[in-house]
């Protein structure tokens, strides 16, 4: 056997002629693509082409559970000029063309995440081998980024799996199982880990075998191979993008252009339309702030949230209360974090909601072949519920999530006191109540934080980690790193009403209902704030949250933090009115038979009730700026009272807690581009239109007189 080792790459020839390339970068946990490996893939190809006896190539990873992540996005950061990044995108298209035209078979040897420029290179190989592992998914999310598949993707991704599956996957950064990716023709096998080199060397053995073109069905046959379908096509790919991204991102509109290029004007045409649009991108503040968020939380997930104390580890956990949360929060306990849950009710319906909550959830997974029958059941096994606290005297974290009751919540802590270890520590998931009076009286109020998630806890990925001034820093780093497990992104925050994210949140929501009273109608002031980039709109969102829920973080918020959290009083018609949003399906939308099928329909007797006759005389993006105005605002005002650590982890809980357009990177970034002197001036001359909630902050308006940034 012949063995030439580089820094990163290693290449090995065995006895049967097969070269294997094995890919391990020093001291990282990923493999991720540099352009200065273009030099060391040179030279081993140049190795291969003159050695005659080679009769095949395999690629694989020196990682025990990832294959290659994509490139590594700080070189894209580095770049000064649209024409940088235009090169590196070249420079990948040309090392990936000269892989693909070797003489001898390469076959690509895929274990653990293929994605971004890893999906390209292993494309660009002549078959692919890859695991069943849970861990192996393939898939280009270049589009998160801001971005396109720079390296070929774009043009090679359609020539295996059809025009309308590429486009798919492109344009949400959609990842594909091993078993979905060979049934899109994506890969060739699905092999266990095991036996992943072996499959792979005698697949090399076997000569390059011809392509044979996925049958993609009669209509997609119309679609992508004649001159009108594919206008049809392209047509109705852009016209759902600009709906979904409302023109807000230009990277989606990017890949429907190159992908179009490469299909009516050939693979060289396309590849120069790719690298193009691949270096403009590059360049859009739209992909900064979407990059700026992935360098934010991947340092992050580094952090202990507690300085150099070090967490100590959950091996099993409680949640107190079967309700919606609770039974969210033992979902992702036991599924995702994989620790045992001792659910307590006061009953055992309860207890019943909480195991079906789960229930439901994984069986809509095996219903999809996302987990076998035999995981369904391993997963639920880590549930058991109780009406007592049998079971408890070994649990190392438990989660409330009752009514929001002060005094229950105090009980319930010293019910946790009595009931468990000492080292146990007792996380409160209060939406609005300080951590500080939940633990005055406890004896062990070290153990006490406040851990809040937010609605729908399976799928919302941010939690808010409340420390209060006897917290420990042990509680905080256990905590966090819990939270991390459970596939959460935790920020920590001070404790005080509202903590940071139902803070700037409640102001927002409250703008918006006085513009409701003034006349501007429901679905205008939900359209405009779409526009703008939310995912849903405030009105939306109040009757998807629960009027009744606002009404009741209200006054706690007014009495603790000031007027401008008072609420319009109209709103307490609405609750006489039987109104509480979707859970009574009486809001300010239509539900039941009322709704029109398929559309939103805003229900009109409510503005009746509002005593509010619908007009509206604001243009869209006047309502937006009005309603931001008042978040930007109240997020500075965080900071500066330090309830949030940074502008940083304020970005992120935005985004990830309340869905604040991502492609704005954030409150703190989104102040930096609109400049702080005009958020300055926006405020001014709403608080003399409409009084003192718009007075700027202190430490805007310090800001504004240096026309100093957050981030610099």
């Amino acid at each position: 056997m012949t063995n030439i080792q580089q820094s990163s790459f290693s290449l090995a020839i065995r006895d049967d002629k097969v070269a294997v390339i094995t890919m391990d970068i020093p001291g990282e946990s990923m493999n991720v693509l540099k352009a200065s490996f273009a030099d060391e893939i040179d030279a081993i190809l140049n190795t291969l082409q003159s050695d005659s006896a080679v009769k095949g190539v395999v690629i694989i990873s020196g990682k025990k559970d990832s294959f290659i992540a994509g490139a590594d996005i700080s070189m894209l950061d580095s770049c000064e000029t649209a024409e940088q990044a235009e090169d590196i995108a070249r420079m990948g298209q040309q090392m990936f063309d000269r892989l693909e035209q070797l003489k001898i078979p390469v076959v690509a040897a895929i274990n653990g995440p293929c994605l971004g420029g890893g999906l390209e290179l292993a494309m660009a190989c002549h078959s692919r081998v890859a695991t069943d592992s849970a861990k192996t998914v393939l898939g280009l999310p270049e589009v998160q980024l801001g971005l396109l598949p720079g390296s070929g993707g774009t043009q090679r991704l359609p020539r295996l799996v059809g025009v309308q599956k590429a486009l798919d996957m492109m344009l949400t950064g959609k990842q594909l199982r091993a078993s979905q990716a060979k049934k899109a023709g994506l890969i060739d096998e699905v092999v266990p880990v095991t036996i992943l080199l072996d499959a792979a060397v005698k697949r090399a053995l076997q000569g390059k075998a011809k392509s044979v073109a996925k049958d993609k069905g009669m209509l997609a046959k119309l679609l992508e191979n004649t001159g009108p379908g594919r206008n049809l096509l392209f047509s109705q790919a852009l016209k759902q993008t600009l709906k979904k991204t409302q023109g807000n991102y230009p990277a989606p509109v990017r890949i429907i252009e190159v992908v179009r290029k490469g299909q009516d004007s050939g693979y060289a045409a396309g590849l120069a339309a790719e690298a193009k649009a691949f270096g403009q991108l590059c360049m859009t503040k739209e992909s900064a702030a979407l990059r700026s968020l992935f360098f934010a939380t991947t340092q992050m997930k580094k952090e202990t949230g507690a300085g150099d104390t070090q967490p100590q580890k959950v091996r099993k956990a409680a949640v107190l209360g079967g309700g919606l949360m609770g039974g969210g929060i033992a979902n992702v306990s036991s599924t995702k974090a994989g620790v045992p849950v001792r659910i307590k009710d006061i009953n055992q319906q309860g207890i019943s909601n909480a195991l079906k909550y789960s229930y439901d959830l994984l069986q809509k997974k095996f219903k999809r072949r996302f987990i076998s029958k035999a995981e369904m059941q391993k997963q639920l096994l880590l549930l058991t519920g109780t009406t007592d606290y049998s079971g408890f005297h070994d649990v190392d974290l438990v989660i409330e999530a009752v009514f929001e009751d002060l005094a229950l919540k105090q009980q319930m802590v010293a019910d946790i006191e009595q009931h468990c270890a000492e080292h146990t520590i007792f996380a409160s998931n209060t939406s609005s109540l300080p951590i500080g009076q939940i633990a005055a009286k406890a004896a062990r109020p070290e153990n006490v934080i406040g851990l809040h998630y937010f609605s729908p806890v399976d799928k919302m990925p941010l939690v808010e980690v409340i420390a209060h001034d006897k917290t420990s820093a042990q509680t905080i780093a256990t905590t966090v790193a819990f939270a991390r497990k459970q596939g959460k992104t935790p920020i920590v925050v001070k404790d005080g009403a509202g903590f940071y994210v139902n803070r700037i949140l409640a102001l927002y929501m409250n703008e918006a209902a006085n513009l409701l009273l003034a006349g501007e109608p429901v679905e205008k002031i939900d359209k405009a704030l779409v526009k703008f980039g939310f995912p849903v709109g405030p009105i939306t969102l109040l009757d998807e949250v629960g009027i009744d829920v606002g009404a009741k973080i209200s006054p706690i918020l007014t009495e603790q933090l000031g007027e401008r959290f008072a609420p319009p009083a109209a709103f307490d018609k609405l609750l006489a009115d039987g109104r509480k949003g979707k859970k009574s399906a009486k809001g300010f939308y239509a539900y039941g038979k009322a709704a029109k099928k398929g559309a939103k329909t805003v229900d009109s007797s409510v503005y009746n009730v509002l005593g509010v006759t619908p007009g509206g005389k604001l243009a869209g993006d006047a309502i937006a700026s009005r309603c931001t105005a008042q978040m930007l605002n109240e997020a500075v005002r965080c900071l500066d009272e330090g309830v949030i650590a940074s502008a940083r982890d304020g970005d992120i809980g935005a985004i990830f807690g309340i869905g604040f357009p991502p492609f704005l990177g954030g409150p703190f970034r989104y102040i930096d581009t609109l400049g702080v002197t005009n958020l300055v001036a926006t405020l001014r001359q709403l608080q003399a239109e409409h009084g003192e909630r718009f007075a700027p902050c202190p430490r805007l308006l310090a800001m504004a007189e240096q026309n100093s940034r957050f981030y610099q």
